[in-house]
């Protein structure tokens, strides 16, 4: 089995080696830093990464002996909304954010792992959207959270009583 311990930066990669072997994961796999998995050529691989490393499409991961894998987004099932009212748009945004869910924003859209009822919940805000396989590349900092078992935490230091 081939041991990924370190992520290499792309500069190294792009001035002086060609990536090894490709390995495809979704995003449930890519934030985690302790998995078994199989190369797109079928080579065993273990990712022995430092806890909270998030990978993402066009990442390289290094062994110790010198081998370079690149890493590429999984096509999972996921909602695509498409508007071109920003204000729409943000208002979307927002209503999926009030519900912890991990997000890809990107302009002129955002994407989030599919849904039946925050599609319905869009819909019925006027919005299009497109149910589709494609890679996922949510935001960092809330998919982190929601990984990491925060889906409904609300504990911070300020009062919530107005004066």
């Amino acid at each position: 089995m081939i041991e990924l311990t370190h992520i290499v930066g792309k500069n190294h990669v792009d001035k002086h080696h060609d990536a090894d072997g490709r390995l495809t994961l979704p995003i449930e796999q890519r934030v985690r830093s302790r998995l078994r998995a199989k190369l797109d050529d079928g080579r065993d691989v273990g990712l022995f990464l430092p806890r909270g490393s998030l990978l993402r499409s066009g990442d390289f991961l290094g062994s110790d002996d010198g081998l370079v894998i690149e890493v590429v987004a999984a096509a999972e099932t996921v909602s695509t909304i498409h508007c071109d009212d920003p204000t729409l748009l943000a208002r979307a945004a927002y209503h999926l954010g009030n519900r912890h869910i991990p997000l890809q924003v990107e302009k002129g859209w955002l994407r989030y792992q599919h849904d039946h009822v925050l599609d319905d919940m869009l819909l019925q805000m006027g919005l299009a959207l497109v149910v589709e396989q494609a890679p996922f590349e949510p935001e960092a900092g809330a998919y982190q959270q929601a990984a990491e078992g925060h889906h409904h935490s609300h504990s911070h230091n300020h009062s919530h009583n107005r004066e």
